[in-house]
């Protein structure tokens, strides 16, 4: 049998292969509450087969989401109507079900993506984003608020509020989203962290808030279920986060218990230029990173 289809653990959970549908933002929300279509469109992936469904990006925060329409997980009221979808998938499905958590940082407040995806203006009900440094994703964005060290205990706050939230709706895993350009990228790549404090400069201060916040949700969620992250391996831009740094990060996360590194790339600048082969071809680290990063 292919090891594609043979079981694989993540921390104490067995799935039952290893197919793992990765989240998926939908912009669906209503202010960030599940609606039907989540229903349909999770309730169908449920029957998939795989070995894990992770939903999308649920945001900590009001203000956290890529959109208005962000799925999100802050109060009583998104809890409400996540559990209602989570009860409506386990009716159905016994499929394992992961959560991954975010904040969009500089890259919120922003038209869904059928809609051009551009930054909202304040009359187009937008709202005052933030960043590590006051540095925009694009020209043509209002400059973020660098954010401030009250504000990080804040969201540190939030994060764990969330993961509570998760263990009691029931999730068997989550997910640190730590890739794509948002919050936690943001604070990672050097081209968005310009701080002078102990959250920005070296590569030691520059992945300090993702790992406190990693420390402080598996504080929060239960003991024995698995936390991952994602991340972006390098942002495809000179100067920016490479895979070295990545390596660094993953041998650090290691020491902290993570059960897993979901690699994905980019998202950080508009400037990246992605180097793109032939379909047919997968382009992997190199033999001696993928050494480096299981030492």
């Amino acid at each position: 049998m292919s090891k594609l289809f043979q079981p694989i653990s993540l921390g104490n959970l067995t799935l039952a292969n290893r197919i793992i549908i990765a989240p998926m933002c939908q912009y669906s929300s209503d202010n960030g509450k599940a609606t039907s279509w989540h229903h349909a469109h999770l309730g169908q992936l449920s029957f998939s087969g795989a070995g894990l469904l992770i939903l999308e990006a649920t945001t900590v925060e009001a203000v956290g989401g890529i959109s208005p329409q962000d799925l999100g997980l802050w109060d009583d009221e998104t809890e409400a109507a996540m559990k209602e979808l989570v009860t409506s998938i386990r009716d159905n499905s016994d499929i394992p079900l992961g959560l991954q958590l975010g904040h969009a940082g500089r890259k919120a407040s922003c038209h869904v993506p059928w809609k051009g995806g551009k930054q909202l203006t304040r009359e187009e009900g937008g709202w005052q984003t933030i960043a590590p440094s006051a540095i925009p994703f694009a020209d043509t964005d209002a400059a973020p608020e660098a954010i401030s060290l009250e504000r990080i205990a804040e969201l540190k706050a939030a994060y764990v509020e969330s993961a509570k939230r998760a263990d009691r709706l029931g999730f068997d895993l989550l997910e640190l989203h730590g890739a794509h350009g948002y919050l936690l990228h943001q604070f990672l790549s050097p081209l968005s962290n310009q701080r002078t404090d102990n959250y920005g400069g070296s590569l030691e201060n520059r992945m300090r808030l993702l790992l406190e916040i990693y420390q402080e949700i598996r504080q929060a969620f239960s003991a024995d279920k698995p936390i991952g992250v994602r991340i972006s391996a390098t942002d495809w831009v000179e100067g920016g986060w490479d895979l070295e740094q990545s390596v660094v990060l993953a041998k650090e996360l290691e020491k902290l218990g993570c059960s897993y590194i979901h690699v994905s790339s980019g998202g950080l600048s508009p400037q990246q230029k992605i180097s793109i082969g032939r379909i047919t071809k997968c382009r992997l680290p190199s033999e001696s990173s993928r050494k480096s990063a299981r030492r």
